[in-house]
């Protein structure tokens, strides 16, 4: 590959690859079967590891729920989630008292800040077809500063994230869409305001989180970076092949490229082609990292474990670890304050 735009390639595990700002992103894709009447997987369970199933058996796993798939309530501190839905839904419940229910495109971002505890539970609605699941869960660390500021969560209603369709020289569709970080051009896109202490929020930290999809044959020229100091990794996750810069990538990769060329992306194969972009300014700064905990210190990392065990971090106000919302229920947020939002009608899950 040009050694002027990509600057590694590596094969894409579970987790992929990150650089700073971004902690951790895994991509679950889970074809799961027709729901029970408990909004749980109908299917035999045995040969799972109940509790920790990373199994992928069938195509599918629980990970740590029993009866519903997901993560039953688990602490943060010190760093931020964007977990973005694109197929599916995610009950979410926390220790502020927070909850809600989100998917088809919702984006949740999530400042743990000084400390929270959530749970994300897949409940699986359809009784008569399957119930795909797909998301991205993205770890964007938070800078010293910010690392104790108080718990957040915002909404990204799918019906309101910024999205261009546009068609390049020969007809063929891309669809950009833009969770953070202004995509310049003819028609610029401008997101949604991240939450007041993320780093994103910061504009001279040039974050940008974007997902790409291009048809066949499609190119398109990613532009750069606005500012000389930020770092960009394009996951390449769906299709038969992509040319990048010129040169082909043939299999499923994390590439981190120079965040200060534009870059030709060439959709060589016969289906569509997806990617993920993750960018941003490095915070720079020591990491000490204990499962949850992301922080500065190993003094500050076992603050965090003192003051979880002793406070829970507000405590946990569900009846259950893992609390899910009725087969009913629209998707809906609501925040600690009890203030409610819910998006348009359209584009229900």
């Amino acid at each position: 590959m040009s050694a002027s735009a990509v600057l590694k390639a590596q094969p894409l595990g579970f987790p992929w690859p990150t650089i700073d700002p971004f902690l951790f992103c895994v991509h679950h894709d889970d074809a799961y079967p027709r729901a029970n009447a408990q909004m749980g997987p109908d299917a035999k369970l045995e040969g799972r590891a109940i509790g920790q199933d990373f199994s992928r058996k069938d195509g599918w796993s629980m990970y740590h729920g029993e009866v519903v798939p997901g993560f039953p309530a688990h602490p943060h501190r010190g760093f931020e989630t964007v977990t973005i839905v694109r197929q599916g839904l995610i009950d979410h419940s926390d220790s502020l008292g927070a909850a809600a229910r989100f998917g088809g495109g919702d984006v949740q971002w999530l400042t743990a800040g000084g400390g929270v505890v959530h749970s994300e539970m897949f409940p699986l609605l359809r009784t008569d077809a399957d119930n795909p699941l797909e998301l991205f869960q993205i770890w964007l660390n938070l800078p010293a500063a910010s690392k104790m500021a108080p718990a957040h969560f915002t909404m990204f209603w799918s019906e309101r994230i910024p999205r261009e369709r546009m068609l390049d020289a020969h007809g063929r569709q891309i669809e950009v869409a833009c969770i953070a970080g202004t995509l310049r051009g003819d028609h610029p896109l401008v997101p949604l305001a991240p939450p007041p202490d993320s780093w994103a929020a910061r504009i001279e930290a040039d974050v940008a989180i974007w997902t790409l999809r291009l048809s066949p044959g499609a190119r398109w020229t990613l532009p750069a970076a606005l500012g000389r100091e930020a770092k960009r990794m394009l996951y390449f996750f769906k299709g038969q092949a992509l040319l990048i810069a010129g040169e082909k990538l043939g299999s499923h990769a994390a590439v981190e490229l120079d965040a200060n060329a534009a870059v030709e992306l060439v959709n060589s194969g016969d289906t569509v082609a997806e990617c993920l972009l993750l960018q941003g300014r490095p915070i720079g700064e020591p990491i000490a990292q204990y499962g949850p905990f992301v922080m500065n210190t190993q003094q500050e990392i076992m603050q965090a474990m003192t003051d979880y065990r002793r406070t829970q971090f507000g405590g946990w106000p569900w009846p259950d670890a893992a609390p899910v919302h009725g087969r009913e229920t629209a998707r809906f947020a609501r925040h600690p304050d009890g203030r409610e939002e819910r998006p348009s009608a359209a584009n229900e899950s």
